[in-house]
């Protein structure tokens, strides 16, 4: 079994299961971001993580394994993404992407935001003009070593 047959069988459990990404997150001890991250292939579990996440999709032991063993990340298919919503946060970062790197040099150095040290959260936020994505993202600041 490949990392993307067990990332589709865990979403047709899910949903056979009437589970949410939260009930997972939970079960798993994790954020909900970071469980959701796991269960679709980018990232590793714990053997506690993957037994916990296994027993409520009801996988069996090669697949609670194989959430055990490093993903290779980021391995999405094509670039740019061809999903309409995975494609708004790459044109994000196309059209803001130097204005990001211009303020976070101006405001913390030289230097990048860790996508390892990171953590992000994801809000529905009310609004009567249409629901609103709050997206919040952050991450530990390394700056460039000079030797």
């Amino acid at each position: 079994m490949t990392r993307m047959d067990l990332v589709e069988k865990i979403v047709a459990a899910k949903l056979e299961r009437k589970l949410t990404w939260k009930q997972l997150a939970e079960a798993v001890g994790r954020s909900e971001v970071w469980t959701t991250s796991a269960l679709l292939g980018q990232q590793c579990m714990s053997a506690d993580e993957a037994a916990a996440a296994g027993n409520l999709l009801g996988l069996s032991q090669g697949e609670v394994l194989l959430l055990q063993v490093p993903p290779s990340k980021g391995s999405l298919g094509p670039t740019p993404p061809t999903d309409p919503l995975i494609y708004r946060f790459h044109e994000i970062v196309q059209v803001y992407g130097t204005t990001l790197k211009e303020l976070i040099h101006e405001k913390m150095g030289d230097g990048i935001m860790s996508a390892i040290d990171f953590e992000m959260s994801i809000d529905k936020v009310a609004d009567p003009k249409g629901d609103r994505v709050r997206v919040v993202m952050h991450g530990k600041f390394l700056p460039y070593r000079k030797w």
